[in-house]
């Protein structure tokens, strides 16, 4: 018994992106559940579930419950371990839904990122309890420290410079400059800027990292019966997955026997995969989480895109663009569009399936969607339709 195709997102809602909201993450939230309402013609008192990331730790369920003038809610659960928690929130609706546990489901990211809380800035004011105290006497305080020391290994395992990591950025970008909702919209970037752009912590530069970002998105999941009489068009649910991998951390997993390579992508992958009764060469757009981009090249070999080391091709050839293979974060992702954790990367899923996207590819039945690495992780198959 697997979940596959039992569900559907049928409503998306989205807020601008910007570096300074002048509102509430609360009041963004119902901005954007609001608009998933509408998308897919439901309204606020049909909602009975409820899923959100940890992470969103200044908006809760039942403050929204009074706001949106529910009764009650029969399911309400939270997923954590930040950025790896998005496609995470979206397992949780489909197993409530599949389970009878609740019919419509809201999922939300809801971040002032920009104006109110800094997610790169240094963790030392937080004190050095738990795991933390092994690790900031070394310097390892902010994302991007944590996360220099996987980009440094892959460069050195096998033998890439910097510049992939700026193909990367460049590609995203691309898309972003082409997408009115993106906060890079018509600003591109070449390999020479990447190259040229300051230092954070090597081996990444700015231009490796993605963008502080103000804003909200939603989605409204129902069962794939209830998405047939519904005016959404459903974006059905092939498979969902979470991923741990060995001896993992937030974003300190160096204790494993290869950092090189992201274990708990690997796993989700195969699990996603299986579930959807699919291979990675069946996938017509991918959404990748790009928190910073020497992860983008290690996920994309850990769901199976390309062997370990070799990703760098994919952006070589050609293969990631709009009219390539498979295209890749048609939005801009977080490195152009705007980062909410990864929400934005399952709006442009939902998006490609039903043809509507700004950026949108050709022929797209399927669309992968990941969630943040070096975290434990998550991820979902978008489909078509029901197969």
């Amino acid at each position: 018994m697997t979940i596959r195709n039992k569900a559907a997102i049928v409503g998306i809602g989205q807020t601008e992106f910007s570096k300074n909201s002048g509102r509430s993450t609360h009041r963004m939230a119902l901005e954007a559940i609001l608009g998933a309402l509408d998308d897919a013609g439901l309204e606020p008192a049909e909602i009975d579930g409820m899923v959100k990331m940890g992470a969103n730790d200044d908006v809760f369920e039942i403050d929204l419950l009074r706001s949106l003038g529910l009764d009650n809610l029969r399911f309400f659960a939270e997923i954590p371990h930040g950025g790896g928690a998005a496609c995470g929130t979206i397992a949780g609706a489909v197993a409530a839904v599949t389970a009878g546990m609740a019919d419509v489901v809201v999922t939300f990211r809801a971040l002032n990122e920009r104006s109110e809380r800094r997610f790169g800035e240094s963790t030392v004011g937080g004190g050095i309890g738990g795991w933390m105290q092994y690790n900031m006497p070394h310097g390892l305080v902010t994302p991007a420290q944590w996360i220099a020391m996987y980009a440094q290994r892959y460069l050195h395992e096998y033998g890439h410079t910097t510049e992939e990591f700026g193909r990367v950025s460049v590609l995203t970008r691309k898309h972003a400059a082409t997408n009115p909702h993106a906060m890079m919209y018509e600003r591109p970037v070449t390999l020479e800027e990447h190259q040229s752009s300051r230092w954070i912590t090597e081996p990444l530069r700015l231009l490796d990292c993605c963008l502080d970002t103000d804003g909200a998105c939603a989605t409204v999941v129902v069962s794939a019966e209830k998405a047939k009489s519904l005016k959404g068009t459903p974006a059905y649910i092939a498979a969902a997955a979470q991923g741990t991998g060995t001896r993992s951390e937030m974003m300190t997993s160096y204790q494993r026997k290869n950092i090189a390579r992201l274990e708990e992508a690997e796993t989700t992958g195969k699990e996603l995969y299986r579930v959807a009764e699919i291979e990675p060469k069946d996938i017509d757009v991918a959404e990748i989480y790009d928190h910073f981009t020497p992860m983008v090249l290690m996920a994309l070999e850990a769901y199976g895109f390309a062997k370990p080391g070799e990703a760098p091709k994919l952006f070589q050839n050609g293969a990631l663009e709009l009219d390539g293979e498979m295209p890749l974060n048609t939005h801009g992702g977080h490195l152009g569009e705007g980062y909410l954790h990864g929400f934005g990367h399952i709006v442009e899923g939902v998006r490609q399936i039903r043809g509507t996207a700004v950026n949108q590819a050709s022929n797209v039945k399927t669309c992968l969607v990941t969630s943040g690495t070096g975290v434990p992780t998550s991820g979902i198959i978008l489909s078509q339709e029901a197969y």
